[in-house]
């Protein structure tokens, strides 16, 4: 805080303890110790506050850019969102304009019947469960 050294406080102390007198001295010193006391807490004080509002005005800005950036990206976002709207709308009238336009109908195609085949023999290698099955049906016991 001051450049003050330990003679320039033997210094003072002697001027003191000739001034203020032996008796008086220690009431002085203490008086003087509290009020030392008292400014370096409202010193603290007022540079923690100071600190806080730095930092509180750093926030503050940063809330701001941060703001700005979404509101740009829900801009971009409405923006897109309404583009794509606005492609689906005419797809849909150039497809209804379309479907007006051909007006034959078309029959619908019958599929073939599917052809007529037995069912397959069913083979020890297709499933464990099927193989139960098999063996239920022959009676004989099931393989190990």
């Amino acid at each position: 805080m001051f450049d003050i050294g330990f003679s320039e406080i033997m210094v003072i102390a002697i001027v003191a303890l000739i001034v203020i007198g032996p008796e008086r001295l220690p009431k002085v010193a203490r008086t003087l110790g509290h009020l030392l006391g008292r400014m370096q807490r409202y010193v603290n004080d007022v540079k923690a506050d100071i600190s806080r509002e730095m930092e509180l005005e750093e926030l503050r800005k940063l809330q701001n850019t941060i703001q700005d950036a979404a509101q740009s990206i829900e801009q971009s976002v409405s923006r897109e969102i309404s583009d794509t709207e606005s492609e689906l709308k005419g797809i849909a009238d150039a497809s209804g304009a379309k479907s007006a336009e051909t007006t034959v109908e078309t029959p619908p195609q019958a599929s073939p019947p599917p052809p007529d085949r037995a069912p397959s023999p069913v083979t020890r290698q297709d499933s464990p469960q099927l193989e139960l099955e098999l063996d239920s049906k022959t009676e004989q016991p099931p393989r190990a």
